[in-house]
């Protein structure tokens, strides 16, 4: 068991008692909200009026595996990811408890971590070879097995929004570079100059990763990154599940390289049948493993627990690989599992009982 620094317990039991009267006052408003809120929702994030909702709801959210040892951070640093993930988890929170669809949620999760430059997704992603930030993003609907991504796109400001858009308007799942740029334009998405992502904090690793690595062959090892690709899964009252992920990649990665992120079944996956899967860490041993996928895979034909088999691949599959990173889940039954195999991953989970934990290490 982690034992936690005085901080965290402090934060712990501050926000726990923020979200405690949230949940407090939320239910009961939860109609009146919902009509309020109707003008500004999809149909999709909303229920139908004739569909009680009778079940329970769960999120999960994560801002990446890596990062520094336990200890290397400031106090002023950890509170600032630890507000953001909660942040986070609140507006999840508000959508699923006023009914609305686990795919609303994991969206607008993801869409908020992508607007701060804390992580490694939208805006404060890394930066290529070249010093360009070229971003992934994917997400799928567990109800109908329908999913969309877009990889290597540099003027979407959200590229989750434009990877439901691919999901809801075309009969492709992924597009990449400047055609995923393109419709998104068409789409009526919101465009940035590509300078827009790049941070001064960014901007001057990659400065310190080309000292280090000159001729571009090397990327900063998973526990020297401080923010890491975001994610979200969510379980709705319906009983729906939906997985999101979105990222700018490894620094110093190759032009033109996609990770694990926006491929359907490596870093993202959902199935109403099993669970829904939002990866993190070293993309290539995702996509050699099909992590997302085999997750789900060893619940449907091995029977095995979803904690149980999320143990397994991140712990000893990829550990015996030497491969760095980790993995947030929800299953059909509201059960979660969040292992990583590094020094840290930003992560945090709530739930309609109550019960919700924001952690780093």
């Amino acid at each position: 068991m982690k034992t936690r620094t005085p901080f965290q317990n402090q934060f712990k039991r501050r926000y726990a008692a923020i979200f405690g009267f949230m949940l407090f006052m939320l239910f009961p408003l939860a109609p009146l909200m919902a009509q309020e809120n109707a003008t500004t929702m999809s149909s999709m994030e909303m229920p139908a009026m004739a569909d009680p909702l009778t079940g329970e709801w769960a999120l999960v959210i994560h801002g990446g595996a890596g990062g520094p040892a336990k200890g290397t951070m400031t106090d002023e640093a950890e509170k600032q990811y630890v507000e953001r993930l909660t942040e986070a988890l609140l507006l999840g929170t508000k959508i699923l408890s006023q009914g609305g669809t686990s795919l609303g949620a994991v969206q607008a999760v993801v869409a908020f971590m992508e607007d701060c430059p804390l992580f490694n997704a939208g805006k404060g992603a890394v930066l290529n070879e070249v010093g360009k930030a070229e971003l992934d993003a994917s997400i799928m609907d567990g109800q109908t097995g329908r999913a969309g991504a877009v990889a290597c796109v540099t003027t979407i400001k959200n590229p989750i929004l434009a990877a439901r858009e691919v999901m809801d308007k075309t009969a492709h799942v992924m597009l990449v570079g400047k055609g995923a740029d393109d419709f998104a334009k068409a789409a009526g998405l919101k465009l940035v100059e590509p300078f827009y992502f790049i941070t001064p904090e960014r901007q001057e690793a990659w400065k310190k990763w080309k000292l280090a690595a000159p001729a571009g062959k090397g990327t900063l090892p998973a526990e020297k990154q401080k923010g890491g690709t975001v994610g979200a899964v969510a379980l709705d009252l319906k009983g729906n599940l939906a997985a999101a992920t979105s990222t700018g990649g490894m620094m110093g990665k190759m032009a033109g390289r996609v990770g694990d992120s926006p491929v359907i079944g490596a870093g993202t996956y959902a199935n109403n049948a099993t669970c829904a899967v939002s990866a993190t860490g070293q993309g290539e041993f995702f996509i050699r493993n099909v992590v997302a996928y085999d997750l789900s895979a060893l619940m449907e034909y091995k029977n095995m627990p979803l904690e149980e088999a999320a143990n397994m691949l991140i712990m000893e599959k990829l550990g015996s690989q030497k491969a760095s990173g980790g993995l947030i889940a929800v299953d059909k039954n509201g059960n979660i599992a969040m292992p990583f195999n590094t020094n840290a991953m930003f992560r945090g989970f709530a739930k309609s009982t109550g019960e919700q934990e924001v952690e780093i290490y």
